[in-house]
């Protein structure tokens, strides 16, 4: 008697074993159980969820640091007013030896410190009749007049230690509209509304922080944020989570370098000075070196001089006699 063919028995009723079976029921089990497990996890391993830094936050906790940055704004003594390219040509930037890479690149991204953090914000804003005024009269004033006022404010400022109530009231003539004004940015960084002018600038949909970020670290508060949350170079931030929560482990590399001499010099020495350039380079031929390991001569060969495949699959060369 010939067996039954594999279609007919594919066709026949199953005779067997059943048991009901809920698919929903097991999905929601799941679902729940991973969540548990996702909420226990991030109970014990997930990062710190910590507040934004907001212009609102550094006026109200550390006026005077704004105050003095938003002066150094306006003279152009802030240090991403001379930073030089890619936001503007102050400076020739970090070099590599004779090569000066981001002048090379030139300014791709221009950002103006007095306009686009004090001027253009502080015209967005229906302001005191004090502060209107001070306004005006700096639009229509010229380049060189506008300098002047703005670096005896300046100077004054930092002789007084950021402290505008040390300057001697007769000399406030001297400054021309440059204390109304700032006094206008620190109220409208205290009510809140200078985050939002930040970030409205250009596209509709903003996620570009460029600016405000620049702002920011140009005072004390955000370096001292930074530092309290171990986020300095010198401490391993580049691969931190803030708090001494582990990040982006990969980058221990990457950050090692900036823990010796002579690239943690900083100012002290040009290899401190333009360490981000030197590092780049540096993590360049390295990662050049691992792609490129199979076609460098000597070393293709070590895996044959130096057999640890032989130990690790000893069992498969005893077994084959090779």
């Amino acid at each position: 008697m010939s067996s039954p063919r594999i279609e007919d028995l594919d066709s026949q009723p199953w005779a067997g074993r059943t048991r009901r079976y809920d698919i929903i029921k097991e999905g929601t089990i799941a679902l729940l159980v991973v969540t548990l497990l996702t909420i226990a996890a991030s109970m014990f391993f997930g990062s710190p969820d910590d507040k934004q830094l907001t212009f609102k936050s550094w006026a109200a906790v550390a006026p005077s640091d704004f105050y003095q940055t938003a002066a150094h704004e306006i003279a152009g003594t802030s240090e991403s007013a001379g930073y030089g390219a890619p936001y503007n040509s102050a400076s020739d930037g970090v070099n590599l030896g004779p090569l000066h890479l981001a002048k090379i690149f030139g300014v791709s991204r221009p950002v103006n410190s007095v306009n686009d953090f004090v001027i253009v914000p502080l015209s967005t804003q229906v302001n005191t009749p004090e502060v209107s005024a001070a306004l005006k009269t700096w639009n229509v004033s010229d380049s060189k007049m506008q300098q002047g006022w703005a670096s005896k404010y300046d100077d004054a400022l930092t002789k007084a230690n950021g402290d505008q109530a040390k300057i001697p009231a007769g000399a406030l003539a001297d400054f021309g509209p440059v204390p109304a004004m700032i006094s206008g940015l620190l109220t409208m960084a205290q009510s809140g509304s200078l985050d939002a002018v930040l970030l409205s600038q250009g596209n509709y949909f903003q996620f570009d922080n460029t600016k405000q970020t620049l702002f920011m670290g140009d005072g004390n508060y955000f370096n001292d944020q930074s530092t309290a949350s171990h986020l300095q170079g010198d401490t391993w931030g580049m691969m931190n989570e803030t708090g001494r929560y582990p990040g982006q482990a990969w980058l221990w590399l990457y950050s090692f370098w900036y823990q010796i001499p002579p690239f943690n010099n900083g100012d002290q020495h040009p290899f401190g000075a333009n360490a981000d350039a030197y590092i780049m380079v540096i993590m360049g031929l390295l990662s050049a070196g691992l792609v490129f390991i199979p076609f460098i001569p000597g070393i293709k060969n070590l895996p044959r001089r130096i057999p640890i495949h032989r130990l690790i699959w000893k069992q498969y060369y005893k077994q084959e006699n090779l």
